[in-house]
């Protein structure tokens, strides 16, 4: 779906909005001799933006508004490198909000839910990006923050909240709690929206079977405003992205090449009317595609397929480039075993060879040892590479409130 006129105009007038703010992407602009846009060809040949240029920018060098007009700031929760610093405009924190409430709406969910938040507030944009959305349905916003598990239960069963806002790891962990306890018929939950991290089949079978809900995938960055910007639908086909606000590419990591709908590729994002930090031609490094066909919901924003991962978390052992969303589908092969694992990766010094040990958890009535070997050979069949492979019982792998980290290359160290 190529760019539109009323788009191109947009991006006119953040192109303007940059160039007269002096930020640092107007040097960048300035010297590609790109002052305007007039087609789709043109558009496609602005240079792409990236999280390094954010990080050499810091920390407000993106700003392109003057100081009085920004009412807030937020931060990636990104671990290394410099953070990233996005500033905030009163209209761009409001079209935050309206963007989650449409996706809310989407979701079904509407004034009369109670609406748990259970992702952090602060200077990430998810807890504060959640509420803010709720409160412009007009839903009553339960505003926990991450942790104190007994505390969020408490409130869950004593307040009846009937929508949980969580990322996929702290979704999996008050899954397993409720499970442990016995409190299924004590809890009113009918959905889940989640966000923050790539969650596989079977961790969401189990979260929608253990709550007894629907749940929902929210799409969203810091660079990009935040969690809110698409969802799916009940459809359950994909990820509706909002076009009036955004406008999204699909391209070939490697290439960079703009791909065809349809096409799996990295998701690129222009923010259309973006005040505070506008960004042109985002790299998300999310891997996804551009749905071409119609939802049967009858909404015309285009569709995002499920995101399959990040370029760059591929990880290579053998020479074979391998995603964490391919390990998740070999576990997800194996009866018993849960969605939690972890891998690790180092260098054998004495045979000179990188070796790749997983860890996964598995039922107590399945037998781990044939479970290990069932894990091997499914390596060596799809992935082409044979690990290690160690069996615990479930919950024996950490759980987090936030994104859960699960590969460890111990190559560098």
């Amino acid at each position: 779906m190529k760019i539109n006129e009323k788009q191109l105009e947009l991006v006119n007038k953040q192109l303007r909005r940059i160039m007269e703010s002096g930020n640092y992407y107007s040097e960048v602009y300035r010297k590609a001799g790109i002052t305007e846009v007039t087609s789709p060809e043109e558009f496609e040949k602005i240079p792409f933006t990236d999280k390094a240029d954010l990080r050499n920018a810091y920390p407000l060098g993106i700003q392109a508004v003057p100081d009085e007009e920004v009412v807030r700031i937020h931060s990636s929760s990104g671990t290394t490198g410099k953070p990233v610093i996005i500033p905030y405009t009163a209209k761009d924190v409001e079209d935050w909000a309206t963007m989650f409430a449409r996706c809310y709406e989407i979701a079904g969910i509407t004034s009369r839910d109670r609406i748990q938040i259970t992702p952090g507030y602060g200077l990430w944009t998810a807890g504060i990006g959640f509420q803010a959305g709720c409160e412009k349905l007009g839903a009553m916003a339960i505003p926990m923050g991450p942790g104190n598990t007994e505390k969020q239960l408490q409130m869950m069963v004593d307040l009846k909240s009937t929508v949980i806002c969580a990322t996929s790891s702290y979704a999996l962990l008050l899954a397993e709690e409720i499970n442990k306890r016995g409190l299924k018929n004590e809890i009113s939950l009918k959905k889940g929206v989640i966000g923050s991290e790539r969650w596989s089949e079977a961790k969401r079978n189990y979260i929608a079977n253990e709550l007894g809900i629907e749940l929902y995938d929210i799409y969203g960055l810091t660079e990009i405003y935040g969690p809110g910007i698409g969802i799916n639908c009940p459809g359950h086909t994909g990820m509706h992205i909002f076009d009036d606000y955004l406008y999204t590419e699909i391209i070939d990591p490697v290439t960079l090449e703009v791909l065809p709908d349809g096409e799996e590729g990295e998701i690129v994002i222009t923010t259309l009317v973006k005040e505070g930090a506008p960004l042109i031609r985002f790299r998300t490094h999310d891997l996804s595609r551009i749905i071409p066909e119609e939802c049967s919901c009858g909404r015309h924003y285009p569709r995002l397929a499920t995101i399959k991962g990040r370029s760059d978390d591929m990880f290579k052992v053998h020479g074979v480039n391998m995603f964490p969303s391919q390990v998740e589908e070999v576990l997800g092969l194996v009866d018993g075993v849960s969605s939690e694992y972890k891998i690790d990766i180092a260098h054998d010094e004495s045979r000179n060879r990188d070796i790749i040990m997983v860890t996964a958890e598995a039922e107590g009535r399945v037998d781990f040892a044939s479970t290990a070997e069932e894990i091997k050979k499914l390596f060596k069949s799809r992935l082409n590479v044979t690990p290690k492979v160690t069996i615990v019982s479930i919950n024996t792998l950490p759980r987090s409130e936030k994104k859960t980290r699960r590969v460890f290359d111990h190559r560098g160290d």
